[in-house]
């Protein structure tokens, strides 16, 4: 049995942790803090921010779509559990981790039952709050490329409308699934230019209804194009670092400083294409950066996780994570 979700959550909430403390500021004041960066310790306790709480609610809402869709899944049986319990996170007394001004706002807007979601999600932020909490979408085995596509796209419209941020969270899923089902760390950056480029001009409104109008555009497919527009631009520069990678530089020098969604896939994704056999190192290198430490951890750690699976961390850091027993709930039903 495959262990990548389990591994997936589990790097996720341990790349949050860690970056959480290190969120905000530069890389000299870390390294004054925490000293050299490849020794950075996980914090005890380990809490974890938003990003990992709303991981946790997306998965949720998604198992629960899954069972009642028996596996046919579609916009009518995911939207009503995932924006409920985006709800239930914004009213949450533990929702006191410095969410994000978006989603604190859609999931107000949303909050009205009688509000049609488009006219809560927020068209034009493409914060990284999107696609950091995409990775259950990768995870569930047997979806159809295009179930998953539109399942990562509206779980982000429901906050984060920009396409920008459909796209992201749409790449972000397909990485996770493709290095969950094997695919090698290696060949990953092209695989997800070659889904980029197909994907440049599908918009899909079986899911995502007639969020481009909201946007103001002159079709949906240009709604659609100038979000995988600029997420293939992240991943040249995401290349470029590749060919010459410097493992001791600030990545978000290279990539982007993570704070809205194609820097944070590129920027999480470098963390981890700089050391996929060294799990730890990934996370370490997100924490250790200028820019947004805990997101870009999450990504590296939910790459490395569903890469390396659940044994690519060591007991001592994954057994005292904030929420672990739901985080390892969620992968059992996904491990197969």
């Amino acid at each position: 049995m495959s262990s990548a979700a389990t591994g997936s959550l589990i790097g996720l909430a341990l790349g949050d942790a860690l970056g959480f403390p290190t969120e905000f500021d530069d890389v000299p004041a870390i390294l004054a803090k925490s000293g050299p960066w490849r020794g950075m310790a996980l914090p005890d306790p380990a809490y974890v921010t938003d990003d990992t709480q709303m991981t946790i609610a997306l998965g949720l809402g998604l198992r629960k779509a899954m069972a009642a869709a028996h596996g046919g899944l579609d916009a009518a049986h995911l939207l009503p559990p995932v924006r409920r319990n985006y709800v239930d996170w914004w009213r949450s007394p533990d929702n006191n981790r410095a969410p994000g001004n978006t989603c604190l706002t859609a999931c107000r807007l949303l909050s009205d039952g009688a509000r049609p979601w488009v006219e809560a999600s927020r068209t034009g932020s493409k914060g990284c709050g999107a696609n950091m909490r995409v990775a259950p979408v990768g995870l569930v085995p047997k979806l159809s490329r295009e179930q998953r596509s539109g399942a990562a796209q509206l779980q982000s419209a429901l906050t984060h409308g920009h396409p920008t941020a459909l796209a992201a969270s749409d790449l972000t899923a397909y990485a996770v699934h493709l290095l969950a089902q094997g695919a090698r760390p290696d060949e990953l950056t092209g695989l997800l230019r070659s889904y980029a480029v197909e994907s440049r001009t599908v918009y899909r409104a079986d899911w995502l209804g007639d969020l481009w109008r909201h946007a103001r555009d002159p079709a949906p497919e240009h709604f659609i194009a100038r979000g995988w527009d600029e997420c293939l631009g992240a991943l040249d520069r995401l290349d470029a670092a590749l060919r010459a990678p410097d493992p001791e530089a600030d990545p978000c020098l290279a990539t982007g400083a993570g704070w809205i969604a194609e820097e944070a896939l590129a920027t999480g994704l470098l963390c981890f294409l700089l050391f996929p056999a060294e799990p730890l190192t990934a996370l370490r290198r997100a924490a250790c950066s200028s820019g947004d430490s805990d997101s870009i951890g999450c990504l590296a750690g939910a790459f490395a996780g569903a890469h390396l699976g659940a044994g690519a961390w060591p007991a001592e850091w994954a057994d005292r994570i904030e929420y672990r027993d739901q985080l390892v709930g969620l992968g059992k039903v996904w491990d197969v």
